[in-house]
């Protein structure tokens, strides 16, 4: 664009291009940023353009809208017009498939990104085998071991255990009974008769008798 110019092609070429109405700050707004035009000069240009009859002008109150002059296009007819509305029906329809496959594809690439990848499978898949052949020679330890327990050897161990619990909370019971007993006539607290005669409670302890 030459400085004499000052950008009046370029504004022409953008109203024949686009073919609608702009105001001189929709096309400062639109043609501002990728060919550095200033609004004065835009304004200027627009109006020069307008002067020259290369652009039509039409004002409405305080505002001026500019469009491209409509005689340098030829006469669209009725059947036309028809196949353009085809044509942009068509082309509406093809957008919308494209969208609809555009977002299909960005979610099965979102899902590639969050799967593993090949290298990483393998690796996994190794740790995995590694883990296996551990459990694998574990159990055949088990399995040749010589000192498995039999059914009857752990029936009367939890017949010893039920016996020992059983036991184990009858004597709990008798001694409350009796330090019961004598905390009747004894005039300290029951721990300060348990801490003078040295006996520590299961509590004490911090453990409890299992559930038979």
């Amino acid at each position: 664009m030459s400085k004499k110019d000052n950008g009046a092609g370029v504004i022409l070429a953008y109203l024949n291009e686009k073919n609608r109405p702009y105001s001189a700050q929709d096309v400062f707004s639109n043609l501002q940023k990728q060919h550095g035009l200033g609004k004065t000069a835009v304004v200027k240009a627009m109006e020069l353009l307008a002067l020259e009859g290369k652009i039509k002008e039409k004002i409405y109150g305080k505002q001026k809208i500019y469009f491209a002059d409509q005689a340098q296009f030829k006469d669209v007819n009725d059947a036309d017009l028809k196949a353009m509305d085809h044509q942009i029906s068509e082309l509406s329809e093809e957008v919308q498939s494209l969208t609809q496959s555009c977002k299909q594809l960005d979610a099965e690439l979102k899902e590639l990104n969050s799967s593993l990848t090949t290298e990483e499978m393998v690796s996994e898949i190794q740790e995995l085998k590694a883990e296996c052949s551990g459990y694998r020679a574990r159990l055949e330890k088990i399995k040749s071991a010589s000192n498995h327990i039999t059914p009857e050897e752990k029936d009367k161990v939890y017949k010893e255990r039920d016996l020992y619990v059983k036991e184990w909370k009858k004597r709990k019971r008798l001694a409350s009974d009796m330090t019961n007993a004598i905390l009747e006539g004894y005039p300290k607290s029951k721990k300060e008769f348990l801490e003078e005669v040295g006996v520590e409670t299961d509590e004490d302890c911090k453990v409890v008798p299992p559930n038979t």
